[in-house]
C-alpha cells in the first residue's frame, strides 16, 4: 500500500496489549496515518471527550470496558465515529451481530495488514469531512467495489493477477452482483487501461440488431444504414470489451463471434472486406453455461475460448458482513443526490437490512436505500421504511407461479445430471420418477444428459 504522505488524519487505536498497539500503530504510521494510543477504553473515552479522530481501531477483550461496550458509548456519542473491532475470537456471526450494531469493520486475528488497511481506508471515505491523501491507495483500480469481505477480497486477488495478462475471462455471478463493476475493475488494473473499455448486454439487444452492435454495418446493409458505423469491437480497439449476459447470445450469432475470436478480425454487415481487431474479451453471465450447453442453446467451443480464466462474484447474502457498509456507502452518495440530511439507520433498520436474503443483490440494496432516502424525513432510517420499500420491490417482482414452477424444474433436472454425471437411470431414481417419465421431462426442457457425461470427464 502506497504511503499517505501529508496526512492529517489521525486514529485512535483501542488495546491492552501493548505489543499489538505498537505494531498496530508501526503499520498505520508507515501508511501516513496519525496514532494516538489508549491501552483501555477508558482512556480512549477520556481522549475522545478532548480530541476527535477520525477513526478508532478497537480490540474486543480487554480489561474492564470491552471494545463492544465501547462502540456503543462511541455510537451514542458521536454516531459519524467509525470503528473497526480486532477479535482474536471472530467468526462470521459475530461479525454479523457486530455490523448490525453499526460497527464498521470486523477483523480477527491474526490479521492481514493489506486487509486492515484497506478498510481503514474505506472506512476513511466514508467519514464526514475527511478527505483522502492523493497518494493514498485502496487501489484506484478497485475502488468502486466496496467490501471487507474476506471472499471477496480473494476474488479481487485473483482479479488483479488476472488483469496482468491478456486471458480471456468469464465472471461468474448473480444479477445484480457486481459483474459488470469486476469486469471495469479488471480492464482497470490491465495494460489496457488507457484504452476504451465498452460494455454490452447481449440480452437487452434484439436478435437482429446485436450483430451490427458488435461487428458495425456499411452503408446499404439493410433499411436504415444510412452510413458506415463502427461496432462495439471497433470502438473498443486496444481496450477492453464486456459481453455481458453472454448466456443469452442467440446461436447464430455465437457462431460468428467464435470466428471473430478465433480471427482476431470482424467483418462488418454488408460487407466483404475484414478489419483486424484488438481487444481484450471479458464475458459475463447469470447462467450456467455447461447446463445451456447440455441444453443445446450454448457452443461448447465458445465456452472454452471464453472461459480460459473464470470468476465467481459472491451473491450479497454470502457477504453479509459487507451490507452495512454498502448501506452506509449508498446512504452517503444518495443523501448528496436528493440534498438531504440523514445520519444513518436505526440499528432495528440495518438488522432487517443484515438479515434479507438479496435476490436481487447489490443492485437490489441500492434500489431500497435509494427509495428510504427518497422518503425519509428523519435523521435515521426507519424499519418501517425499509420494511415498506422491501414489500414494494417483492410485489413489483413477482413472477407467475407457472413461470417460477418451471424456472425450478429445469434448475432441478440440472442439478440432478450433474450429480448423476449424465446417467438417466441414477437421476430417474433420484428424482423418483420412472424412465420414460423423467426423458419427458428432460425432452420438455430440451436437456441432452450426453454434455453432462463429457463435462464430468
Amino acid at each position: 500500500m502506497l504511503k499517505a504522505t501529508e496526512s492529517n488524519i489521525k486514529i485512535l487505536i483501542v488495546d491492552d496489549d501493548t505489543d499489538l498497539l505498537e505494531l498496530l500503530s508501526i503499520r498505520l504510521t508507515a501508511a501516513g496515518y496519525k496514532t494516538e494510543l489508549a491501552q483501555s477504553a477508558e482512556i480512549a473515552l477520556n481522549y475522545l471527550d478532548v480530541s476527535r479522530p477520525q477513526l478508532v481501531i478497537s480490540d474486543m477483550q480487554m480489561s474492564g470496558m470491552d471494545g463492544m461496550k465501547l462502540f456503543e458509548h462511541i455510537h451514542r456519542t458521536i454516531p459519524t465515529l467509525p470503528v473497526i473491532i480486532l477479535t482474536a475470537h471472530g467468526s462470521i456471526p459475530d461479525a454479523v451481530a457486530a455490523t448490525q450494531r453499526g460497527v464498521f469493520g470486523y477483523l480477527t486475528k491474526p490479521f492481514d495488514s493489506k486487509i486492515l488497511l484497506t478498510q481503514v481506508v474505506q472506512a476513511l471515505r466514508l467519514t464526514p469531512g475527511t478527505t483522502l491523501p492523493k497518494e493514498e491507495s485502496l487501489a484506484p483500480w478497485r475502488k468502486e467495489i466496496i467490501t471487507q469481505s474476506a471472499v471477496m477480497e480473494d476474488v479481487l486477488t485473483k482479479a488483479e493477477l488476472v488483469a496482468k495478462g491478456d486471458a480471456s475471462v468469464l465472471i461468474y455471478g448473480e444479477s445484480g452482483a457486481g459483474k459488470e463493476l469486476f469486469a471495469h475493475a479488471i480492464h482497470d488494473a490491465s495494460k489496457r487501461h488507457n484504452r476504451p473499455f465498452v460494455a454490452v448486454n447481449c440480452a437487452a439487444i434484439p436478435e437482429q440488431l446485436l450483430e451490427s452492435e458488435l461487428f458495425g454495418h456499411v452503408k446499404g446493409a439493410f433499411t436504415g444504414a444510412v452510413r458506415d458505423n463502427k461496432g462495439l469491437f471497433q470502438l473498443a480497439e486496444g481496450g477492453t470489451l464486456l459481453l455481458d449476459e453472454i448466456g443469452d447470445m442467440p446461436l447464430p450469432l455465437q457462431v460468428k463471434l467464435l470466428r471473430v475470436l478465433q480471427e482476431k478480425q470482424v467483418r462488418p454487415v454488408g460487407s466483404a472486406q475484414t478489419i483486424p481487431v484488438n481487444v481484450r474479451i471479458i464475458s459475463a453471465t447469470h447462467r450456467d453455461l455447461l447446463a445451456e450447453i447440455g441444453a443445446g442453446s450454448f457452443r461448447e467451443d465458445l465456452y472454452y475460448r471464453l472461459k480460459v480464466v473464470a470468476l465467481t462474484i459472491p451473491s450479497l447474502s454470502q457477504r453479509r458482513e459487507d451490507i452495512p457498509l454498502l448501506a452506509n456507502h449508498f446512504l452517503s452518495l444518495l443523501c448528496t443526490k436528493y440534498d438531504k440530511d440523514i445520519n444513518g439507520f436505526s440499528p432495528d433498520a440495518m438488522e432487517i437490512l443484515v438479515r434479507d436474503s438479496w435476490p436481487g443483490n447489490v443492485r437490489q440494496l441500492m434500489n431500497i436505500v435509494e427509495q428510504c432516502v427518497v422518503l425519509s424525513t428523519a435523521p435515521l432510517i426507519s424499519p418501517v421504511l425499509i420494511y415498506d420499500a422491501m414489500q414494494k420491490e417483492e410485489e413489483e417482482g413477482l413472477v407467475s407461479f407457472e413461470d417460477a414452477r418451471k424456472h425450478f424444474e429445469r434448475d432441478y433436472l440440472v442439478r440432478v445430471l450433474k450429480i448423476t454425471a449424465g446417467n438417466v437411470t441414477k437421476a430417474a431414481g433420484i428424482a423418483k420418477r420412472n424412465r420414460t417419465e423423467f426423458y419427458k421431462l428432460l425432452q420438455r426442457h430440451q436437456l441432452n444428459p450426453s454434455i453432462f457425461k463429457q463435462s464430468h470427464n
